[in-house]
């Protein structure tokens, strides 16, 4: 099969096309043939070594969804023909991928291959930030950074359902409008203005319940700054590079802060967390509540040229790579 992987940690031009075996499931796995495998920033850690590599060579992607082709014994969850998908495992940068089978949810008929692997990691993202890490309620203030990105977007959908204010920060006219679309109520050019000081304004001097911040080293300070007393940081992300360290008095002397540093794999530990996270998002799709923004589809041999355009701030949306 083909499939793409990294003989060490570098840029783009790390990722290779290779050859490989098709692999065979192991105990409690099934085999997969991939429709679609998303491009996340998390396939770019991996990539550049921010997050360390179980092993070289490495298959990258951590999302996708297909059919199954075959099961290991004893797996029952699943069978052969199953459209599925799934998140947080290694290797969908490929034509097959042996899946954990607890990793694996059905995907509804009325709801496509392609937009159910757009949605596993950055939706169930945007889902425990919502609902697990700052459980938003009618009424409070979100800043959400990357507002047109894949996770913006449908947080910010998400967070509109739940009844809150929502305010953005974007790098574009262009990236706005889309911001606005999915629901955002202000829209901050962050490389124009001084995003803190205008959610205060916004806010009329009170800042934000929580910030949900995917950027990282570029926007932390301010973030802290974007906050009411005993509002909530939610780092989830590294775009712009890890945080220096900080000294917990600085959380106290900006109000009494909360600071944290959550990740998928901690919010999805038991199969029925992730079918009740994927449900939810697949039941706000088919209902017409929760828009997919797919915006561009590579070539599996293209991989290179997608993180190049993730990294660069180019894209808006979901990228997917179709073996």
């Amino acid at each position: 099969m083909k499939a793409i992987a990294i003989q060490h940690n570098g840029g783009p031009e790390a990722l290779q096309l290779v050859d490989l075996p098709v692999p065979q499931p192991k105990p409690g796995e099934a085999l997969v043939k991939i429709e679609a495998a998303g491009v996340n920033f998390i396939d770019v850690y991996y990539r550049s070594g921010l997050y360390k590599a179980p092993q070289f060579p490495l298959v990258l992607g951590s999302e996708g969804s297909g059919v199954v082709e075959s099961v290991d014994e004893g797996v029952t969850t699943v069978k052969k023909g199953d459209r599925v998908a799934w998140a947080m495992v290694l290797g969908s940068y490929a034509e097959y991928a042996a899946v954990p089978a607890a990793r694996l949810v059905v995907v509804p008929p009325d709801v496509t291959l392609r937009d159910a692997a757009a949605l596993m990691l950055q939706g169930m993202t945007a889902h425990y930030l919502s609902e697990s890490t700052f459980p938003l309620q009618k009424g409070q203030v979100a800043l959400i950074h990357a507002g047109a990105g894949g996770v913006g977007l449908l947080l910010t959908q998400l967070a509109k359902a739940k009844g809150a204010t929502v305010i953005t920060t974007v790098s574009t006219a262009e990236k706005a409008a889309l911001s606005k679309e999915a629901g955002a109520d202000h829209t901050i050019a962050y490389t124009e203005v001084d995003f803190a000081a205008e959610v205060r304004r916004i806010t009329g001097g009170k800042g934000a319940d929580v910030v949900y911040d995917s950027v990282g080293r570029t926007t932390f300070e301010k973030s802290l700054d974007s906050l009411r007393p005993r509002g909530y940081l939610v780092l989830f992300g590294l775009s712009s590079g890890p945080v220096p360290p900080v000294d917990p008095q600085t959380l106290n002397a900006k109000g009494s802060l909360f600071l944290t540093r959550p990740s998928l794999a901690h919010y999805s530990q038991t199969p029925e967390e992730i079918a009740w996270r994927s449900g939810a998002l697949f039941s706000a799709v088919r209902e017409g509540k929760l828009k997919v923004r797919a915006e561009r589809e590579y070539r599996l041999a293209d991989a290179a040229r997608a993180h190049q355009d993730l990294e660069g701030r180019k894209t808006t949306g979901k990228l997917l790579l179709i073996p």
